[in-house]
């Protein structure tokens, strides 16, 4: 018997097994006991990475859908068009209150003020509506209908008379106007030239009208396709 276990050590020696002793796995089954214990590290990061995957993606996606329903040339058209109003009331008030004097101070602001008024209005009031999901089609065209009048004739025309008036009145160029009957005087002198706002009136209103049909058209689209 001792023989035997002499010759089953010479065994194990030449093929190069470790002999164990009592109580201890080979390293092997200790290798696979500890992974089948612990989660896998590949695992935990496909399950760590799927979540922001799908984040990225859904952020991706919301950004293509609100820049494809932006509507960036309409806003764009719509604020130029305010821009070269402005330009026009300006050069209506300067011819009506006889003043030559600080073009460019008058110029610019009327040139710049109204163009950005209308972008950041038209945002807010319709673009930002139409994600909300809150306006049907006749108030988004409603809506933009008035930022194109109210940004791109009242503002302007407004500002125009403001500035030219005060210019006006510091280098005397008409007749200073009775004391409480100040903004009559402004209006009597100027009555008739403003008649011809009425043709960028029209041309706003209209112009506010088709870019709203299209911004929605663009965005029920949109929707459909989601």
């Amino acid at each position: 018997m001792a023989a035997h276990g002499r010759q089953a050590a010479a065994d194990l020696k030449g093929s190069g097994a470790t002999p164990v002793g009592d109580g201890e796995a080979p390293e092997d089954i200790k290798m696979a006991i500890y992974m089948h214990g612990q989660p896998s590290r590949s695992l935990g990061d496909a399950k760590l990475r799927r979540p922001m995957v799908i984040d990225i993606i859904e952020r991706k996606f919301e950004y293509l859908r609100k820049e494809k329903t932006l509507n960036i040339p309409g806003m764009v058209f719509l604020g130029t068009t305010a821009s070269f109003f402005g330009i026009f009331a300006n050069f209506i008030f300067r011819y009506c209150f006889k003043v030559k004097y600080d073009a460019l101070k008058t110029y610019a602001p009327l040139t710049a003020l109204p163009f950005l008024s209308t972008i950041v209005t038209y945002k807010f009031l319709v673009t930002d509506a139409l994600y909300s999901g809150n306006i049907s089609k006749e108030n988004c065209v409603l809506r933009s209908s008035l930022v194109g009048i109210a940004c791109g004739i009242l503002y302007p025309s407004a500002l125009a008379f403001s500035k030219n008036g005060r210019l006006a009145v510091k280098y005397h160029t008409v007749p200073m106007p009775p004391k409480g009957r100040v903004l009559l005087h402004w209006l009597l002198l100027c009555q008739t030239e403003m008649k011809v706002m009425a043709i960028p009136l029209v041309f706003q209103t209209a112009s506010g009208i088709l870019i709203g049909l299209q911004h929605y058209g663009m965005f029920a689209k949109t929707v459909q396709e989601d």
